[in-house]
């Protein structure tokens, strides 16, 4: 499995999502204008969540591997130190 973050449009209620997912999501970060949202799941999970979000009128704005987030900020950490 592996963990991903994902950024919908708006304020979601994540308490409405898990019901159409069988791996349970946590809301990381809430704002008036997106949500982010952490899920463990395999790629079939997912794109059966991203499926469910449509249906629901989410508006997705990322995805994004959370082992990979990590990698760009690490990336961009070395880019910064190398600058300086």
């Amino acid at each position: 499995m592996n963990l991903y973050i994902i950024r919908l449009r708006g304020q979601v209620d994540v308490s409405d999502l898990n019901p159409l997912s069988p791996h349970p999501m946590s809301i990381v970060r809430m704002d008036p204008t997106s949500t982010l949202i952490r899920i463990a799941t395999d790629q079939s999970g997912m794109l059966g969540i991203l499926r469910n979000l449509h249906n629901l009128g989410l508006t997705l704005l990322s995805v994004v591997g959370e082992e990979d987030q990590n990698e760009w900020k690490h990336e961009n950490e070395r880019k910064n130190d190398l600058a300086a």
